[in-house]
């Protein structure tokens, strides 16, 4: 594939002059690969049973989006795989690219003598009316759409663009495969790292799973004078800054890490729990979030297996509230500890959604007539509260009347679960409900019309 030897222009339009050497490059650029088999940590996709290698391998490239964290090879796989298909490469930024760009794409397409591969990163940036406009050109074939996001493109994306793409994850770059690159660095430098091995393995997790922030890492190591001491963890800390963590509280990951929380409690496993809350912190989510989280799951998640659980949800809030962080962080830390290890029942959730579901299906049938109040003398007359029994009155309390509405059999609606509290609940409910078959009361009714009344 030929290449347009000249460097792009940099973010103000102009374009910088060529480089004398080889190491004036940054040395992520000087080590991307030039083949799809190079690319670490993709296996999945461009090793021997790689998704990518199939397609070549059938001569069937189809439009694709790439997704996946920074750093972990979009771009490049992208112009391999416009080098590996024969196809003509161009490159769109939709950080820097409107509508006329994109025309003059499709123009410069169509006029190619070869079908174009048009690589559009971070395509997610795109409203909605320019997605739209791929449309008509990846249907047609006037090219290849291949384009780069972070963000989930069921949220980012329009259906019908999707529709017409097969969507990729690629993986954030695991330890085996931000060593390769550290070797490769050391291999391209011909020495070391002047680092020592736990030191090593410090630098790799600082970079988070991102190549590119590891090799530029790398680079400004390589940098230290030859025969320079090797670096141990502190010194490199102190050297380097540590890579912010991947959290936008307001895009896919702020959902990912609260369902992790949510469900580490569910599971009743405080130390994951513990740990996803301590990674939402660190990422900078606001801990009044948090605790509505919390608060919510204590209703939801605990309910009446442990009654105090919600409580001290809500102490837990108020303590946060007064005290603010640092120092209120360990009130909802306790709150995650004690919802994790709390004895767990969604009976009254899943209660209050059947509820809902029964009210909406029987409309405005009215309440039984015997447990109707009667204020007046004409609701009497009309049977209003006729019948009904005072509990506080009946044996043990309780009077077993029907309160279901006149032509609907009662409905069993809350199923206690045997953990917790909710063990004696049931079983109260169960007697309960024996009793009721063998005290039940006849039903009040309500008459049709009001007597006449006799005079005074």
């Amino acid at each position: 594939m030929s290449r347009d030897p000249s460097p792009p222009p940099d973010l103000f339009g102009e374009t910088a002059p060529p480089a004398t050497a080889a190491t004036a490059r940054p040395l992520a650029d000087r080590l991307r690969p030039r083949a799809l088999a190079d690319v670490a940590g993709q296996g999945h996709l461009v090793g021997p049973e790689g998704v990518l290698t199939r397609m070549l391998e059938r001569g069937a490239l189809s439009s694709l989006i790439l997704w996946g964290p920074p750093g972990v090879g979009k771009t490049t796989i992208a112009r391999l795989l416009a080098e590996a298909a024969g196809l003509r490469f161009e490159s769109l930024s939709a950080v820097f690219s409107g509508v006329a760009d994109l025309k003059r794409a499709f123009e410069s397409a169509r006029a190619a003598p070869r079908a174009t591969l048009l690589f559009v990163d971070e395509i997610h940036r795109f409203n909605r009316a320019q997605q739209d406009g791929f449309l008509g050109v990846v249907e047609d074939g006037t090219v290849v759409l291949v384009g780069a996001t972070t963000e989930n493109p069921s949220f980012a994306l329009n259906g019908a663009l999707l529709s017409r793409c097969q969507v990729l994850v690629l993986k954030r770059l695991d330890e085996a495969a931000l060593d390769l690159l550290l070797s490769r660095a050391e291999a391209d430098a011909g020495r070391p790292l002047p680092v020592d091995a736990p030191a090593r393995a410090t630098l790799a997790a600082m970079a988070d799973g991102d190549g590119r922030y590891l090799l530029n890492m790398a680079e400004q190591l390589l940098a230290l004078p030859p025969g320079t001491r090797p670096l141990d963890t502190a010194a490199l800390s102190a050297l380097l800054a540590k890579r912010a963590a991947l959290y936008d509280r307001n895009k896919e990951e702020h959902y990912n890490l609260i369902s992790a929380l949510h469900k580490s409690m569910r599971g009743s496993d405080p130390d994951a729990a513990l740990y996803w809350f301590a990674r939402m912190l660190h990422g900078g989510e606001d801990p009044r979030y948090i605790a509505r989280r919390l608060t919510r799951f204590a209703s939801e998640d605990v309910g009446l297996a442990d009654p105090g659980a919600l409580p001290f949800a809500l102490a837990c809030w108020e303590t946060y509230e007064r005290l603010g962080s640092p120092e209120g962080d360990l009130a909802l830390a306790q709150c995650v500890l004690r919802l994790a290890t709390a004895d767990k029942s969604n009976a009254s959730y899943s209660a209050w959604g059947a509820a809902r579901a029964l009210a909406a299906e029987t409309g405005s049938l009215m309440p039984p007539a015997h447990i109707l109040n009667a204020p007046t003398a004409m609701m009497r007359d009309l049977g209003y509260g006729g019948g009904y029994d005072y509990d506080h009155k009946a044996e043990d309390g309780f009077s077993g009347q029907d309160y279901w509405p006149d032509g609907m059999s009662a409905r069993k609606l809350y199923e206690p679960t045997d953990r917790g509290r909710e063990a004696a609940l049931r079983d109260k409910l169960e007697h309960l409900a024996a009793l009721r078959r063998t005290r039940a009361a006849p039903r009040g009714r309500l008459e049709g019309a009001v007597p006449a009344r006799r005079p005074k």
